[in-house]
């Protein structure tokens, strides 16, 4: 992308314009990717950044405090109870939530972008699968596999801190897809460079789908990786960020990836039996912006941004309702993890549960098919870092809105 004439003219016209995207966006795009994420809203509570926070690229990741080391709330009964099951939402409550189909997702094989190496890995995906009566996923059996970003088993990369946010991943993938092969490809560094690099190494070796819980600042330092997340017959999945409105995230913001934002997900007595709104808690806020680099997609009809807007859709991300995931890399064990760090690898997995990637180069089709997902209406995310006057841009609203896009899976009807 980089000395591209359509980029050069897109800039040209959104910087400037009068919108609070925009009138934030000319002020921070100069920021490194970190310092600007640190300006918006932090974490606070039994909530942290699972990752360091002093890289140009940061995961999504927020962790529980106080639920760590086995069961959390349920400590109690699982001394007493070989049924009992760890804090946080399961595989099948996520996909009783979700209506999602078994036996779907053969053939399928969904990656997951991470920096640095996670020695545990495996071992503590085989801890969750079981814990969970998920069939094995081994690089034995053929159905895990992990790499370098260049796509070798070894060397791998230095630890780079995010093994939290990798054991969310492939849970995650788990969660949704459990028939589902999974490749963990792993960046050098923390770095634009490292990890694309890595998502270029994925669709090589035959990803189908692509899940990138991870991202920094759009700034113009982005421009040159547009390729990398574009992918002839691949799904590109990135999260929104944590931080509420503001200035969107690459890769999220390209118009070649589907763009996750995030939602509270919480039981109900409702017919779904499920209630959703947008992700705004102590532990963080579903991100949510308009882009002041690239256009607006042709199959994206919101009136208030001129360019992109993230996210297209969304799942469960907030930590206080998150999924249970295990980590003994660093020393967690059992704990709950939210972040639209979960909502990424979860919607890859949808995705591949579908099994039509190639009609996701971007998420036009999920557009042209929004009355299959659950519109999520009531919350908002302009505590975040931004305020977007009230409306669809940082509120979840009948409809499309900027935090959790035009909504979560209904069944696997509009991937």
């Amino acid at each position: 992308m980089k000395g591209n004439p359509r980029i050069r003219r897109i800039r040209t016209l959104l910087v400037g314009l009068a919108t609070a995207a925009t009138a934030v966006a000319g002020v921070a795009a100069a920021m490194p990717a970190s310092a600007a994420a640190t300006a918006a809203k932090a974490p606070t509570a039994n909530v942290r950044d699972a990752c360091p926070a002093t890289t140009q690229v940061r995961c999504f990741a927020e962790v529980r405090t106080d639920v760590r080391g086995g069961f959390g709330v349920r400590g109690a009964a699982a001394k007493t109870s070989p049924k009992a099951l760890p804090a946080g939402y399961g595989p099948a409550s996520l996909q009783a939530a979700y209506k999602l189909p078994t036996g779907k997702g053969k053939g399928q094989t969904v990656a997951v972008v991470d920096a640095g190496d996670d020695v545990t890995a495996e071992a503590d995906l085989a801890v969750y699968r079981s814990t969970y009566g998920l069939r094995a996923c081994s690089t034995a059996n053929g159905c895990f596999t992990k790499v370098n970003q260049s796509g070798t088993a070894s060397p791998l990369p230095p630890d780079q801190g995010w093994g939290v946010e990798i054991s969310l991943d492939l849970d995650m993938v788990s969660a949704a897809c459990p028939d589902c092969h999974i490749l963990l490809v792993e960046g050098d560094q923390a770095t634009f460079d490292s990890l694309a690099a890595a998502e270029d190494t994925a669709a090589k070796l035959g990803a189908t789908e692509i899940s990138n819980s991870y991202g920094g600042t759009e700034q113009g330092a982005m421009e040159p990786y547009e390729s990398d997340y574009s992918h002839k017959g691949v799904a590109v999945v990135a999260s929104s960020g944590d931080y509420g409105y503001g200035i969107p995230n690459f890769p999220a913001v390209f118009g070649s990836v589907i763009a996750v934002g995030g939602t509270t997900l919480s039981t109900s007595t409702d017919s779904r039996g499920w209630s959703e709104s947008a992700w705004d808690s102590d532990g963080g806020a579903a991100a949510s912006g308009c882009s002041a680099y690239v256009a607006k997609p042709t199959w994206q009809k919101d009136p208030n941004c001129p360019g992109r807007t993230v996210a297209d859709v969304s799942a469960d991300a907030d930590p206080n309702t998150g999924p249970a995931v295990y980590d003994a890399h660093d020393g967690y064990g059992w704990t709950v993890v939210g972040g639209t760090s979960a909502a990424s690898p979860f919607i890859a997995g949808v995705i591949a549960l579908a099994g039509n990637p190639s009609t996701l180069p971007n998420a036009s089709y999920i557009y042209a098919h929004k009355t299959a997902l659950n519109d999520v209406v009531g919350g908002n995310n302009d505590d975040g870092g931004g305020d977007c006057g009230g409306d669809y841009l940082c509120n979840a609203v009948k409809g499309y809105d900027g935090p959790t896009g035009l909504g979560t899976p209904n069944g696997i009807a509009a991937f």
